[in-house]
């Protein structure tokens, strides 16, 4: 008989706005399943980031199904892991464990989650040139999931040089020399601007949720032949989304990314199929009747 009772949670700081919760619960519901996801949030505790690894093993203990894991325990956690798969090795990040006969296995479903988002809100959007605003944990799950896509060559962006180089490196190592290339905020009027020949930007920054109001980058610099995609999901539509479309811009929020990833974990903790297009509806539903996060 298959198994329709599971226990999973989501190891994080500051995580109590997520909607992870909320997402794979509704799905779940709606399956039948009995599915309890709970927060394991490390300032609740009063635990450093480095304690991912104590938490993994009681949860394992405890007969979790699996976790969820996202900042700042997202590279952190992996030396705590039995194993990992291909997609979470190569980035060196992991957003997923999953417990398999007594062993923890880590997954990187952020990087599918974008991948399916944008193939489905972008589908006929051009690849040859990619800008790339933010080179943090969320960035560097982009830019693989960007150059899966087909993309030609992408120019990670940040304000810290030394990590904008190392994630370029690392996608050079990954995907082939001069697919990636670093570059620092002031060279963004000459990346993307008319003349800059980018075809769109990808935000990973926070810069957008309620804690991070404003925009990334100056608005001049936007113009109709860029499209422009989002990671931030509360609010779903942040200033950057609504100044790009009000200039012509097409864009993809970060909902999708939010709902994919969510899906994908779904699937590993559950091994049932989930209805991403009933999930989109939720989260449309859920970012906007929560109260955005302070």
């Amino acid at each position: 008989m298959a198994k329709d009772s599971f226990l999973v949670g989501l190891i994080g700081s500051g995580i109590g706005p997520s909607l992870s919760p909320a997402l794979h619960q509704r799905e779940a519901d709606r399956q039948g399943l009995r599915y309890l996801y709970r927060l394991i949030d490390i300032d609740t505790l009063g635990v450093e980031a480095h304690a991912v690894g104590d938490l993994v093993r009681a949860a394992r203990d405890l007969g979790f199904d699996g976790l969820n894991i996202t900042h700042p325990c997202k590279q952190l956690v992996i030396e705590h892991l039995d194993g990992l798969d291909p997609q979470a090795e190569a980035l060196g990040a992991v957003n997923t464990v999953v417990f398999e006969d007594g062993r923890a296995i880590g997954h990187n479903t952020d990087v599918t989650g974008f991948a399916a988002s944008f193939a489905r809100g972008l589908p006929d959007a051009p690849l040859e040139r990619v800008v790339q605003l933010g080179a943090g944990g969320a960035g560097a799950a982009v830019a693989h999931a960007t150059l899966t896509l087909g993309a030609g060559r992408v120019t990670v962006v940040d304000a810290l040089p030394d990590r904008a180089a190392d994630l370029a490196a690392s996608l050079n190592r990954h995907f082939g020399a001069g697919r990636a290339t670093a570059a620092t905020p002031d060279r963004l009027a000459a990346l993307i601007g008319r003349t800059g020949g980018a075809d769109g930007l990808v935000h990973a920054t926070p810069t957008g949720m309620a804690a991070h109001p404003g925009l990334p980058l100056p608005a001049e610099l936007l113009h109709p032949g860029l499209w422009v995609a989002e990671v931030v999901y509360r609010p779903l539509e942040t200033e950057l989304l609504r100044t790009s479309r009000a200039i012509g811009c097409a864009t993809l929020d970060g909902g999708g990314m939010a709902v994919f990833q969510a899906a994908d974990a779904f699937r590993l903790f559950t091994g049932r199929e989930p209805d991403t297009a009933r999930m989109l509806a939720d989260i449309a539903e859920l970012a906007g009747a929560l109260p955005a996060p302070k």
